[in-house]
């Protein structure tokens, strides 16, 4: 048992927090955000991630999870801190290491004793060093002389399933220089190795590349099945057929070859551009990453385009209303970080439609990431609400309630064009074509 800080209590705080705690540690989350504490405390989640309530409810009866706004007192009965704050893109494209100084500077004006500071945030190769020297700092101005060390153990935490990920990881991070560190950050994940877990030992800055290497990979593979689905509407090849048999080649794997609208969320549009701006200060050009990304965002254009050509060509999208189910980035969260949803609908308003739309989870963030459209905007209460009226519908988001549609109710539902029939956008290839046209609906998919 190893008593354990974690400072932030975002979505990697929390979730990271919370299963330490599972595990048998002793846990203390601090935060800055008082009433953000005092929610935490009266067991309120902050975020939406199926399974966490459960892992925070049940530590905090066994007082193994605590939370608190006091840092310094965290920090001083801890053996492991873990600095789990948010980095946000900076004007260059890399990360904004600001929240990360912070807390290791608080850190190194708190310590007291031999201190494990292990860098959780995902950030630039270099970091963890960097940290050194902000704790450093502080313990000189203090003329303190305490001993510790710096680990980097990123986290590959996929959203809606970010306890799984936690708890039945597929390895664990460890970089380090000391071995008394590496020793505690195994007692730290103890319950893992008992369950024979790979640990990956490795330096601090391979680490740090570890997590930027792994997640800009998979951008490269959702990017490149969609150009394949792209040239699979050019050529009449369905791209579902082509990715069903890559992902039988051992070597390509069928994870992440899901055609669809783009990629989003809080780490690959992120974590894909701080490690270009890394390559591009190193002089170590990465253009494989940055067509990636030029691609993604093409991606999202070409489905507001594909709508917008199904209902008449330029200028068709004028006074017609268009229903949207989905607007988080991915199922099962209610996060719209960089969500194709956002730049699609923005996209559609533009060209002058009115929207209605629906998401199980993120209307209070969708509501402020689209206030500049708010006046083109209804919010439903469910997806066949949205469908009122509608001259065409387009799922977004690949929610479990959207797979199973009454296909025979939303056809009613929609308005269509005289003789023409309605429109059915899956923008995630979750219907079968001909199910979707037996309704009476014309079907447009990606790749398809």
């Amino acid at each position: 048992m190893v008593q354990i800080a974690v400072i932030g209590t975002g979505y990697v705080g929390l979730v990271s927090g919370a299963c330490l705690a599972d595990f048998g540690n002793i846990v203390t989350c601090v935060d800055n955000n008082a009433e953000k504490i005092k929610a935490l405390q009266k067991g309120k989640i902050p975020i939406y991630e199926p399974g966490l309530e459960d892992v925070v409810e049940r530590n905090v009866k066994a007082r193994r999870l605590f939370f608190t706004t006091g840092l310094a007192g965290a920090v001083q009965k801890s053996g492991a801190v873990f600095i789990a704050v948010g980095t946000p893109p900076a004007e260059n494209g890399n990360a904004d290491l600001r929240y990360v100084e912070e807390a290791a500077r608080s850190i190194g004006q708190a310590m007291e004793q031999y201190t494990v500071v292990v860098n959780k945030s995902t950030v630039p190769i270099g970091t963890a060093r960097r940290v050194r020297r902000w704790v450093e700092e502080e313990l000189s101005r203090r003329r303190k002389n305490a001993d510790f060390d710096v680990v980097s153990n990123p986290e590959f935490l996929r959203e809606g399933t970010a306890v799984y990920d936690f708890t039945h990881p597929d390895r664990v991070v460890i970089g380090s220089e000391s071995e008394k560190a590496r020793e505690l950050m195994k007692e730290v994940y103890h319950a893992l190795y008992l369950n024979e877990t790979p640990y990956i030992e490795t330096n601090l800055e391979t680490a740090e590349m570890i997590k930027y290497a792994s997640n800009a990979f998979l951008a490269v593979k959702i990017s490149y099945i969609n150009e394949i689905a792209n040239l699979c509407e050019k050529t009449g090849a369905d791209v579902q057929d082509v990715a069903k048999a890559m992902g039988r080649d051992g070597r390509i794997g069928a994870k992440f070859l899901h055609p669809g609208p783009g990629y989003g969320g809080s780490c690959y549009p992120k974590d894909t551009r701080a490690i270009a701006a890394t390559g591009k200060e190193k002089g170590a050009s990465l253009s494989i990453i940055e067509a990636a990304i030029q691609a993604n965002e093409r991606q999202k254009e070409k489905m507001a385009e594909k709508i917008e050509a199904a209902l008449g060509g330029a200028g068709s999208l004028s006074g017609k209303t268009i229903a949207v189910l989905g607007l988080a980035f991915k199922q099962n969260t209610d996060d719209m970080r960089e969500s194709p949803a956002i730049d699609i609908c923005c996209s559609l308003v533009k060209k002058g439609a009115t929207l209605r739309l629906n998401d199980p989870a993120a209307f209070t963030e969708a509501k402020w990431r689209l206030s500049g459209i708010e006046s083109a905007c209804f919010y439903a209460e469910n997806e066949y609400q949205a469908a009122e009226g509608a001259w065409a519908i387009a799922i977004l988001t690949p929610w479990n309630q959207y797979r199973n549609l009454d296909l025979a109710r939303i056809k009613k539902l929609l308005f269509g064009q005289t003789g023409t029939a309605p429109c059915f956008f899956d923008l995630r290839n979750i219907y079968k074509p001909q199910d979707v046209e037996a309704a009476g609906m014309r079907y447009f998919g990606v790749g398809r």
